[in-house]
């Protein structure tokens, strides 16, 4: 687990969100799958039970941009119910948007960002 902890903050244009859970809480993601799909008009993706990417943990995800941002990432922090969430910002640089523009809702988790070509044990930059 990480220990830094980064309030997400509104500086690029797009992100990813992505929800994490696991056999013990896929009923509560799948909860949440459906209110993010009925109260936004956000993309939201597949449905992922098993690890995809640098993802630790099953997941699915959601694309925003800048003007959904202050309206969804407060909600979204509201409504997870204990769900990690790895929110990052889409500047066209992978290492940078899982590293420096990375940020949580809940407990961080190390990502597998040997999959980008760098050590697992990189942290972001303060």
């Amino acid at each position: 687990m990480i220990e830094d902890y980064r309030q997400p903050v509104n500086v690029h244009q797009a992100y990813h969100a992505h929800i994490y859970f696991d056999a013990d809480t896929v009923e509560q993601a799948r909860d949440l799958y459906s209110q993010i799909s009925n109260h936004f008009e956000l993309k939201v993706g597949r449905f992922h039970e098993k690890q995809v990417g640098p993802h630790p943990r099953w997941s699915f995800q959601v694309i925003f941009g800048k003007k959904d941002f202050d309206r969804f990432v407060p909600w979204l922090d509201a409504n997870r119910n204990g769900l990690t969430i790895f929110v990052h910002g889409l500047t066209g640089d992978d290492i940078k948007d899982h590293t420096d523009h990375a940020y949580w809702l809940g407990q961080g988790l190390a990502l597998h960002l040997d999959v980008f070509g760098i050590a697992p044990d990189h942290r972001p930059s303060k």
